[in-house]
C-alpha cells in the first residue's frame, strides 16, 4: 500500500443519506416525483465528488448488482457468486461466457471516463455489442452519437436518460441491456461526474416500473416511463448510499489492519482491494506468486481486513 494511504487516519463514516422527506408515493404529481429524484441525486452527488479511497470497489459492487439484473433480462439465471466466478476464475485471456461478459461490460462502465471527447467512441460501442452478444449494424452505430447529444443538451438528467432508453429500445428492441448501460453513462455526463455510478439496470425489475394493481410493467414507450425513471433513480440512489456506508465501514477496517501486513509486493494487491469488487486468491496478484497471494489473503482475513466471498475451501475469492 502507498505509505500515504497506509498512514492516513481512518475517518468516521460520513456518507451522505437521502433526506427523510424523500418518500415518493403513488399520489404524488409528476412534478413532485421529479423534485424528489433531484434531491436524491444531490445526496449522491456529494459522495461522488468526494471521491473516497474506496470508490472503486463501491462502483464495482453496484456494477455487480446491475450485471445480475441484466443477466436476468437476457434470460439467464446466474447470481452474483456465479458472475464473480465466471470472471475471476477464467484462464488468462479466456472467455467469461455470456453471463460473465455482461459483468465485464458493467465493470467497464464503472471505470469509464466521461471527460473524453465524444463520450463513447465506436470501438468501445463495438466492444459492448460483443460483450452483450448483439449483432452490429448501422442502427447500433448511431447510439454513440445519441449518447453524446443527450449528454450535452440542456434536458434534465432523468428525462435525458428516459429519452435515451426509449429511443434505443424503439430502434433496436433487442438492445435494452445496452440502453440501461448507456443511461448510466449519460447520467454521469449530465451531472459532470468523472465516472458513472451503475444504478439503473439494477432497478429494472423493482417497483418503479410496475403498473398499479399488478397490471404489468411500464415500458420505455409508455407515457409514464419518465416518471418511472425518476422513481428508479430515487430507489437506486438509496441503495447506492446504503452500499456506500457498508463499503466505507469495511474499507476503514481494512485500512486499519493493512499496515500490520509486511508481505513484500503486497502494495499492488492492497490498491486492487480498494478498487475492485473481488480478487481470486489463486491468481498471481501483483508481483506475488500464487502461493504468496493465498497466504496474503489468509493473513488479511485473520486480521478482519477482507472476507472470503465464495464459501469454498479451494479457488477462494476475497474482497472487502
Amino acid at each position: 500500500m502507498d505509505s500515504k494511504l497506509a498512514s492516513k487516519p481512518v475517518p468516521p463514516i460520513a456518507t451522505p443519506v437521502i433526506p427523510g422527506w424523500v418518500k415518493p408515493s403513488g399520489e404524488m404529481s409528476d412534478a413532485d416525483v421529479v423534485f424528489l429524484s433531484g434531491a436524491a441525486l444531490s445526496s449522491l452527488d456529494q459522495l461522488v465528488r468526494s471521491e473516497p479511497v474506496w470508490s472503486g470497489v463501491w462502483r464495482q459492487r453496484l456494477a455487480l448488482k446491475c450485471a445480475a439484473a441484466a443477466v436476468r433480462l437476457s434470460g439467464r439465471t446466474e447470481d452474483d457468486a456465479a458472475l464473480r466466478d465466471a470472471v475471476l476464475l477464467r484462464a488468462p485471456g479466456g472467455d467469461a461466457g455470456p453471463a460473465g461478459n455482461i459483468f465485464l461490460a458493467y465493470r467497464k462502465l464503472s471505470v469509464s471516463s466521461t471527460q473524453e471527447d465524444g463520450l463513447l467512441d465506436e470501438k468501445t460501442l463495438r466492444d459492448l455489442a460483443d460483450l452483450f452478444a448483439m449483432k452490429w449494424d448501422d442502427t447500433l452505430a448511431q447510439f454513440s452519437g445519441l449518447a453524446h447529444d443527450l449528454g450535452q443538451n440542456a434536458q434534465a438528467a432523468p428525462f435525458a436518460v428516459a429519452g435515451l432508453v426509449t429511443t434505443v429500445c424503439r430502434l433496436r428492441p433487442d438492445a435494452e441491456i445496452l440502453a440501461w448501460w448507456l443511461a448510466d453513462l449519460v447520467m454521469a455526463k449530465k451531472l459532470n461526474w468523472q465516472r458513472p455510478v451503475p444504478l439503473l439496470m439494477a432497478q429494472r425489475y423493482d417497483a418503479a416500473f410496475r403498473m398499479t394493481a399488478g397490471r404489468g410493467r411500464i415500458k420505455p414507450d409508455d407515457e409514464a416511463f419518465p416518471r418511472s425513471v425518476c422513481l428508479a433513480l430515487i430507489q437506486g440512489v438509496r441503495e447506492a448510499l446504503r452500499q456506500a456506508v457498508e463499503t466505507e465501514r469495511r474499507a476503514a477496517q481494512f485500512l486499519a489492519v493493512a499496515p500490520k501486513v509486511r508481505t513484500k509486493g503486497a502494495q499492488t494487491v492492497f490498491r486492487q482491494l480498494l478498487a475492485e469488487d473481488a480478487l481470486s486468491a489463486s491468481a498471481a496478484n501483483g508481483n506475488l506468486s500464487r502461493w504468496a497471494s493465498r497466504r496474503l489473503f489468509e493473513r488479511l482475513e485473520t486480521l478482519g481486513g477482507v472476507r472470503e466471498l465464495s464459501g469454498r475451501s479451494t479457488f477462494r475469492i476475497y474482497g472487502l
